[in-house]
């Protein structure tokens, strides 16, 4: 049961991580498409309708048992990861319930655990409650990031939230990320992502795991920065359309794109950049769709 709860949040994770970061050529408007049942408002969009596929008999088990897994959570992340953290939302999967969490304290992600569920005896088995690892020291080590490299990602968020603030784009609502955002540090309008060899952080990583209250000097100092390549460090950038009949504007996305090239102050990386229109599907979080512009594999702007 296990085994197929963690295929299919795999599956899930990987989707939205090719959503942000992967097969992102320029592509030209097209015809925004029709609204149907699933889509809603980006502005709109809190987290509700989100679910997982033979999902719908654990959710009212999950839902039934709420503070019983709840507690399990809060218990799992400060055990394993040293970290308190917030539950905002239980949803059903296949034989299982995925949890998503908000980390408390100075370094901040979201992320996501599974209690298995045995639908025969209707019984949450929270004593066996799991994480995917990596999935979840990617999470903490994007929150170091942003935490060590602070001036430079107040530069990238000053400057997309200036993007925001003329009233053409938005991101995600803050309830969304949340509630179903699980996906390590996010804001609005991206997330981290670091891959399996990334090993500039990891000096850091163990400091923190070993430490939760070090300082933040001291955790930067632990930073290798000898080790770092840009290609294993993504910055995932995702805006939509803030007009709800807009098509993704490409003189919006180009300037946007021509602007992150020739800015030198923000984090390095690789930087994908996607511009949807303004609705999002609420039962998988994602807005990428076939009208979307997309710059990123294997076209990336890379800061070095």
């Amino acid at each position: 049961m296990v085994k197929n709860t963690k295929i299919l949040l795999c599956s899930i994770g990987l989707s939205i991580m090719l959503g942000g970061c992967s097969g992102m050529n320029n592509t030209k408007e097209t015809q925004a498409e029709p609204f149907n049942d699933s889509l809603v408002s980006v502005q709109d969009y809190m987290g509700e309708g989100y679910a997982f596929s033979y999902g719908k008999d654990t959710d009212k088990l999950a839902k039934k048992n709420k503070n019983q897994i709840e507690e399990a959570a809060l218990k799992f992340f400060k055990e394993n990861y040293k970290t308190d953290v917030y539950v905002h939302n239980v949803v059903g999967s296949s034989d299982g319930a995925t949890i998503f969490v908000e980390s408390k304290g100075k370094v901040h992600f979201y992320t996501y655990a599974v209690v298995p569920i045995d639908e025969q005896g209707k019984q949450v088995l929270t004593d066996k409650i799991w994480a995917e690892e990596y999935q979840v020291e990617n999470a903490i080590k994007g929150g170091l990031y942003h935490m060590i490299f602070n001036e430079e990602f107040k530069k990238l968020d000053s400057y997309l939230e200036s993007l925001a603030a003329k009233g053409q784009v938005t991101g995600k609502t803050k309830e969304a990320l949340q509630n179903v955002g699980g996906h390590g540090y996010m804001t609005p309008y991206y997330f981290l992502a670091l891959t399996s060899k990334e090993e500039a952080i990891k000096p850091v990583y163990d400091l923190f795991i070993s430490n939760p209250d070090e300082s933040a000097e001291n955790l930067r100092n632990a930073y290798d920065e000898n080790l770092f390549k840009a290609e294993n460090f993504k910055i995932n950038i995702q805006l939509f359309m803030a007009d709800k009949q807009a098509k993704p504007s490409e003189e919006i996305f180009n300037q946007v794109t021509k602007e992150l090239e020739e800015m030198d102050s923000i984090p390095t990386g690789t930087y994908s950049f996607s511009l949807n229109d303004n609705f999002i599907d609420k039962q998988s979080a994602e807005g990428a769709k076939e009208n979307s512009i997309k710059r990123g594999f294997p076209d990336y702007i890379i800061k070095e």
